[in-house]
């Protein structure tokens, strides 16, 4: 029986053997091809809003990329995983270059499908590696744990209980690390800090994320980590404070968010864009342009709470992020599941 992932997709473990497999078998194999002065066409598939933290940063380096003329965009949002094979073939027929999206749920479906076309570029969010048997289809992932540890030190100095409540959609890498290091940057600051974890089964559903950070506000968290929407308003309603995460929500919450680590996708998205536009794009994997050091990410503005931050957790941040840049300090990358303590 194959091994699976709670998405129904074949667990980490069974795909990496079957990735190996066909490395095995497969050699150098050569990029796309592209006419040049063509207009590279790309599509985004989402299965979410185009507004969710993690899909708008996709979306938004998209957005300009073609507003500098780079390339023609179009998206589908709210994609079922079911329909989501389908919809990447309909772009496929369709002509367009370059696919873009996120295939954590249907992992094996998607891989069919783009050995189906290898004449287009697909450029997926996956919890897997590059397959070199499928040199059409390279993989990303948002790899900001540096942004997330340097938020982490800002929690851990902000917070008087010690006790910070963490909201999460589901337990996979892609969240799995970013908690980690969150928690690994608050302990810099409190080696005592303790840490509410819990997730909500979903990646869009703010009400279910609310009611769970009451419940962590009620068991004594006075600093929430907001993976998903709806944890910052049950830190607004309730008067404590709460970190961000992929995108800066200050402006709607400017006295409850103290920072936020901020996903930049425009280096990932450059990237694929150059490379097919040269032909020599091929499986490969793109999280490293998540990194800080690449601009992948970083620390949002601290906004209202300038002056408000402890002088020692703010040089901290400073020392650590000149570190990470040139290459002196790593964040540990821990994509085992967080728990509480």
């Amino acid at each position: 029986m194959t091994e699976t992932s709670r998405f129904g997709a074949p667990s980490r473990r069974a795909f990496l053997k079957t990735s190996l497999a066909s490395a095995a078998l497969a050699s150098a194999l050569p990029g796309i091809a592209f006419a040049q002065g063509k207009v590279l066409k790309v599509a985004g598939i989402y299965t979410v809003p185009v507004e969710q933290q993690w899909v708008s940063r996709i979306h938004i380096a998209a957005v300009a990329a073609q507003t500098r003329g780079d390339i023609e965009y179009t998206y589908s949002e709210n994609t079922a995983n079911t329909d989501y094979p389908r919809v990447m073939r309909e772009y496929a027929e369709q002509g367009y270059d370059m696919i873009v999206g996120e295939i954590f749920g249907v992992e094996q479906e998607a891989r069919e499908v783009a050995a189906d076309y290898p004449d287009v570029a697909f450029l997926m969010g996956s919890s897997f590696k590059e397959d070199p048997s499928i040199p059409n289809l390279s993989v990303f992932d948002n790899y900001i744990q540096d942004a997330s540890y340097l938020s982490g030190i800002i929690a851990g100095a902000m917070s008087s209980s010690g006790n910070i409540g963490m909201v999460g959609g589901f337990p996979i890498p892609e969240v799995n690390r970013l908690m980690h290091a969150f928690m690994a940057g608050a302990k810099e600051m409190n080696p005592d800090m303790k840490f509410q974890v819990s997730f909500i089964g979903s990646w869009f559903d703010p009400p279910k994320a609310k009611e769970t950070a009451y419940a962590m506000i009620e068991n004594g968290a006075d600093m929430l980590y907001a993976e998903r929407f709806g944890v910052s308003d049950a830190a607004k309603e309730k008067g404590i404070l709460a970190i961000g995460n992929v995108i800066d929500t200050q402006s709607d919450y400017p006295d409850t968010v103290v920072a936020s680590a901020i996903w930049h996708f425009e280096p990932t998205m450059d990237a694929a864009i150059a490379k097919v536009k040269a032909g020599t794009f091929t499986a490969e994997d793109y999280g490293l342009y998540s990194f800080m050091k690449e601009g992948g990410c970083s620390l949002a503005p601290y906004g209202n709470f300038d002056g408000k931050i402890p002088q020692d957790a703010l040089d901290l941040v400073e020392t650590r992020s000149a570190a990470i840049k040139d290459g002196t300090f790593a964040v540990e990358i821990n994509d085992e599941e967080p728990k509480s303590s």
